[in-house]
């Protein structure tokens, strides 16, 4: 699991370690990886690895590190992110490349590693990637993260099918607004942006059209990624969880 030392990805690395997986919490901070496996359910059974997801080679080591010890990958969560605001006539392309690589070379670079490995399993696995309802629709003043996110559900669905031969699922999990650090960042950024208060970024940006004006949770993300790992059948591939409290409907 990448990006697993905080916000959603530790909500997920804690809800799959107390329903019994061993989980691999991955992220470019090692000591941060750490303490979040010293904090997981039979913490001695997890492991933490350093990893910068945009780096073939880390990448690569990383799955082998993992292979070497469990002797197999069942479940890859692709969840690494970053953000940046800016209108796109003052965007620098060094942001964009830097978003595009985080969101979207990266779960490329992890799904091509999984499943290198997943194929040779007989068992074969599930990969999930933590989208957006940005995978869906668009805001302002984030072109990179938008494009991005557009573009990780045009990958998990070439997974979905060139995986299905192989026992290999794929799908999406697209959040809305959940306060972690990375939208909480967001907030004063905004509205520096826009000239308005925090207050009324999260209430008349973030929060404006969902059915109940809340958040979604890290809790509500990990149950979504747990039921979707938990799947038994690969019936379920190639699709996309809305997790935004109404926000974006299909």
């Amino acid at each position: 699991m990448t990006g697993a030392a905080s916000g959603i990805g530790e909500g997920i690395a804690k809800k799959y370690a107390d329903l019994g997986a061993k989980v691999i919490v991955g992220d470019l901070r090692l000591e941060a990886a750490q303490r979040t496996v010293s904090q997981l359910a039979r913490h001695d059974e997890h492991m933490a690895i350093s990893m910068d997801v945009t780096s073939e080679q880390q990448v690569e080591d990383g799955v082998a590190q993992i292979v070497s010890k469990y002797g197999k990958l069942d479940v890859l969560v692709c969840n690494a992110g970053v953000q940046h605001i800016s209108s796109i006539v003052d965007l620098e392309f060094e942001n964009w490349r830097k978003i595009i690589s985080v969101h979207l070379d990266a779960p490329f670079l992890c799904t091509r590693s999984a499943l290198r490995q997943m194929y040779k399993q007989s068992s074969g696995g599930k990969i999930i990637y933590i989208g957006s309802v940005h995978s869906k629709t668009a805001s302002p003043l984030k072109a990179p993260y938008v494009s991005a996110k557009h573009g990780v559900l045009g990958l998990c669905r070439t997974v979905a099918k060139e995986g299905a031969k192989h026992n290999v699922s794929a799908n999406v999990i697209c959040p809305g607004f959940v306060l972690t650090p990375l939208v909480e960042k967001q907030i004063p950024e905004q509205a520096k942006e826009f000239g308005i208060t925090e207050e009324e970024v999260v209430q008349k940006i973030m929060l404006k059209d969902t059915v109940n004006g809340q958040f979604a949770t890290v809790e509500d993300v990990a149950n979504t990624a747990a039921y979707v790992a938990g799947f038994e059948s690969n019936a379920l591939t190639g699709q996309s969880f809305i997790v935004s409290n109404g926000w974006f409907m299909e």
